[in-house]
């Protein structure tokens, strides 16, 4: 198991059956707080060389977050699901 997975998975992340995968939908008040949110996180994102799988209707955006190259959950995946939760609730990651 990845480490701090289990951290991440307490805060509404959801593991795909087979394991390789966690996805998370976050909610906002309207489109442009969704979209503020998906900015901040392309831009965290491309500081790790990581990027989300997601989705943005209106005010909701659904994420799905697997290290493609490996084919599996990576120590990257949960430090951007940690990053996303700081960024969706105000208070910093320490990534």
């Amino acid at each position: 198991m990845v480490e701090g997975l289990d951290a991440v998975l307490a805060t509404g992340w959801t593991l795909a059956e087979d394991g390789n995968a966690i996805s998370r939908t976050f909610r906002f008040a309207d489109f442009a707080q969704a979209f503020c949110f998906m900015t901040a996180v392309a831009l965290a994102a491309e500081k790790m060389d990581h990027h989300p799988d997601w989705t943005n209707v209106y005010n909701r955006v659904d994420v799905t977050l697997s290290s493609h190259d490996i084919g599996a959950l990576s120590l990257r995946d949960v430090k951007l699901a940690r990053r996303m939760n700081a960024l969706y609730g105000g208070t910093p990651s320490n990534d």
